[in-house]
């Protein structure tokens, strides 16, 4: 039986990040960044332009092309108070690419900023939207944890929920930044193939890439593919809880094109993930395989990853037997595309399937995502940050990278 994961005391997990050595803004040039080379237990530093040098010819690399959409919308009420309401997942309809397209009504869970002034009522801001004034209308439904249903209406069919966003959300960079958005986020806290909206936080590891180390990347022999992977807030949640049992992980929606399951199969089931947002997509590929496995009919909810669900059954199917199950699905069903969901916890006592090495970049003190890079290092998490800090490397979203191979 391997070890349970549910137990690790979450202050194993800390570190001094003193603030100065969190990147408050990126580097002019994204390529230019540091590039922490972790190989077999070594670790050494070199520039992130230098990416190509490490990889094996005929690797295949895995990108997440979600795209960070202005989920913050600001509200004044007429006492003056300002209620900010954050969008985190679409509810009616469900989908992104739907909801987005909405004209005149959407749903959406949201977290509220300033609760306590909103009691009743609802909030109403006028803006100008493609040359159409229209009010835009926010009614606050049930309570779900911590977030809110909020309906939102708008008296123009020509508008829809996606427009308003461009023209009146902010873009949400992370809160440990301690700044306002500034025009430039727009442009640097996206990745330069982001495609696919529906994120509230960017896939940072891959904000270091630029066309010409996609370019010097292919010209290595390395195949590039994508996946989508629409990052929730709770990326920024801290666990609160003394052992991560009582840590519960938001549902993040993800999408991974028939082709590049094929892709992955011709790969022998191996990739390399960029950033931690592919590695949940990649390794909850494996575990939507393993139940397809059991049971080839399961409905697209009864393929949702479960937080522990990877611990709980110990299956050793091959990764390609894994892949290859999620395949026959697609043809049986008729479709292009895998959609699904997970909430998939990686933390030490985890088997890596499908990742065998990964680009990201250094993870806050006490946070899931220190965990899933110790997992895939075998613990070893403390002499890569060690280096890192004694080293000057920039911490955080706009900070600098790590190349992990175990």
């Amino acid at each position: 039986m391997k070890e349970d994961p549910r137990h690790i005391h979450i202050s194993e997990y800390n570190y001094p990040l003193p603030d100065e050595r969190i990147a408050k803004f990126p580097l002019t040039v994204r390529d230019q960044s540091k590039l922490l080379v972790y190989r077999h237990g070594e670790v050494t530093k070199d520039v992130f332009t230098s990416l190509p040098d490490y990889l094996p010819k005929g690797s295949l690399m895995v990108f997440n092309n979600t795209k960070v959409i202005q989920a913050r919308l600001h509200f004044r009420k007429e006492t003056g108070a300002l209620i900010e309401v954050f969008c985190l997942e679409p509810i009616q309809p469900n989908d992104y690419v739907l909801n987005f397209q909405q004209t005149e009504h959407a749903a959406w869970l949201c977290m509220i900023g300033n609760l306590k002034k909103w009691k009743d009522g609802a909030l109403k801001r006028e803006m100008t939207v493609k040359g159409f004034t229209i009010t835009l209308t926010a009614t606050r439904g049930e309570c779900r944890g911590t977030s809110h249903w909020i309906d939102f209406s708008w008296n123009n069919p020509e508008v829809t929920f996606a427009d308003i966003l461009e023209v009146f959300g902010e873009l949400p960079i992370p809160p440990y930044l301690n700044r306002d958005t500034e025009e430039s986020d727009k442009e640097t806290y996206q990745t330069v193939y982001s495609k696919i909206k529906g994120s509230v936080a960017a896939p940072t590891a891959g904000l270091h890439f630029t066309p010409r180390v996609l370019e010097a990347l292919q010209e290595k022999g390395i195949d590039l593919e994508e996946l989508t992977l629409h990052v929730g807030a709770g990326t920024f949640k801290p666990v609160k809880s003394e052992e991560i049992e009582g840590h519960e992980m938001h549902t993040e929606y993800i999408s991974v094109n028939r082709a590049t399951i094929k892709k992955l199969i011709d790969h022998d089931g191996c990739a390399v993930a960029v950033g931690t947002t592919s590695v949940r997509t990649l390794e909850s590929l494996y575990h939507i395989g393993v139940t397809l496995a059991e049971n080839p009919d399961a409905t697209e909810e009864e393929l949702h990853v479960r937080q522990w669900q990877p611990y709980e059954k110990y299956d050793q199917i091959p990764p390609v037997v894994a892949l290859q199950k999620i395949l026959g699905y697609l043809d049986r069903n008729g479709l292009e595309a895998l959609h699904s969901s997970t909430q998939i916890i990686i933390a030490p006592g985890y088997q890596y399937k499908i990742v065998k090495a990964m680009v990201t970049n250094f993870h806050q003190p006490q946070s899931t995502l220190l965990l899933l890079v110790s997992a895939f290092v075998k613990g070893n998490w403390r002499t890569i940050y060690d280096y890192a800090l004694s080293h000057d490397f920039r911490f955080l979203s706009y900070g600098d990278s790590s190349l992990l191979i175990p």
